[in-house]
């Protein structure tokens, strides 16, 4: 595909870069470490095998599968956002 002044490729190698920098943004989100033996919310021990699987793991499964619905019932209306419409 002709680009004006880009070289062929230009697009893709900007989406792959875009695509990487977005991938290496959120693992270095996500937890590492060493976890918790006790859970920080309720205080139950966290399984050790939940603690090999997910390194830095902070809760037990009850306490996070709680934490992961109402984070999925925001009260913000992406609907009616524009910048929601503009992605």
């Amino acid at each position: 595909m002709a680009g004006g002044w880009t070289r062929d490729g230009a697009v893709e190698d900007q989406i792959e870069d875009s695509v990487k920098e977005a991938v290496d943004f959120a693992r270095s989100r996500m937890p590492a470490g060493d976890g918790e033996p006790f859970c920080m919310i309720c205080g139950e021990e966290i399984p050790e095998a939940r603690r090999k699987a997910l390194p830095g793991a902070r809760t037990c499964v009850a306490c996070q599968e709680k934490r992961d619905s109402s984070a999925a019932r925001s009260s913000f209306n992406r609907r009616g956002s524009k910048d929601s419409q503009l992605r």
